[in-house]
């Protein structure tokens, strides 16, 4: 049995930048042992599956909904955002469907991609983060001193929906520093099991970077840390960017940002923040690799 398989870099217009995602159109689901271990053969942050929903149609040039799942190399995951881009990239560029609008059912509810001129738009849930409880600060000191790597921390919050923990670091420093950051992961693990947070959002405001136009070029700058999935670090990440955008809204006083997630490939996203507990993220995605790949001899 062979499965169609393809590589897309998202959140990005460049070959090599961004991040990659494994995207697989299915007509029938796979069992869960097999999904996983195709994910972990991949050896992706994400891999996604996708099947059309509609009956009755041309599946993949006619349909508009399909089921939609996300898997690490090691366990599955509830919301990925840039395999989500990249698996409304290769439906609508590779395999040619035709629709303006496309719907996946997910383990986050309904979720909804649009074409936009060269950008894919995808309709997800805001997650704004909280204040930590004192029991919370307690149980988490540690890992924010480990995850920081140093630099000076003004803010630390929440987002439990998601469980990713937003680190802001200090006025004081800057994109450069942020950029040269290098953590152990594996010490993340060390400083906490995973069961309040499963990855650690590192931001700074452009502004407290001094640059020196941050409404025309960028809003934010971050990193993104998920070692608890499977993730030492995820170049460009769509669900955290539901908790950043959020956040940076209250703090800037605007709705629509641009964001750039500084990982060594590093990539764009932009988010509107609606008033209806949900975030447009728009960003643009590139084919890199495509193939198959053989369940059995």
């Amino acid at each position: 049995m062979k499965l169609d398989v393809f590589t897309v870099d998202a959140f990005t217009s460049r070959p090599f930048s961004g991040n990659p995602a494994a995207v697989i159109p299915l007509l029938q689901m796979l069992d869960e042992k097999t999904l996983q271990q195709v994910a972990s053969e991949l050896n992706l942050s994400e891999t996604a599956y996708v099947a059309p929903l509609a009956e009755g149609k041309a599946s993949w040039q006619e349909c508009d909904r399909f089921s939609l799942r996300w898997f690490t190399p090691t366990n599955e995951v509830p919301l990925c955002g840039h395999a989500t881009l990249a698996t409304s990239h290769v439906l609508l560029h590779c395999l040619g469907n035709s629709n303006t609008r496309l719907k996946f059912e997910t383990k986050s509810g309904t979720l909804v991609a649009r074409r936009d001129d060269h950008c894919i738009i995808l309709d997800f849930p805001a997650n704004p983060p909280e204040t930590l409880t004192p029991a919370e600060e307690t149980q988490l000191s540690e890992l924010v001193k480990v995850a920081s790597g140093g630099l000076l921390v003004s803010q630390v919050l929440i987002s439990r929906t998601t469980r990713k923990l937003l680190v802001r670091l200090h006025p004081s420093c800057t994109r450069q520093q942020l950029e040269a950051l290098q953590l152990d992961t594996g010490d993340l693990l060390r400083q906490h099991d995973g069961s309040l947070v499963k990855g650690v959002i590192l931001t700074l405001g452009a502004e407290d970077n001094g640059d020196p136009q941050p409404t025309a070029e960028c809003h934010c700058y971050s990193r993104y840390y998920a070692p608890w999935n499977g993730i030492p670090e995820d170049p460009v990440t769509g669900s955290a960017h539901t908790v950043l955008g959020p956040y940076w809204a209250e703090q800037l006083g605007c709705t629509v940002l641009k964001c750039k997630q500084v990982s060594p490939r590093g990539g764009d996203v932009t988010v509107t923040v609606r008033n209806d507990g949900r975030v447009d993220l728009a960003g643009e995605s590139t084919t890199v690799l495509q193939g198959h790949i053989t369940l059995s001899g």
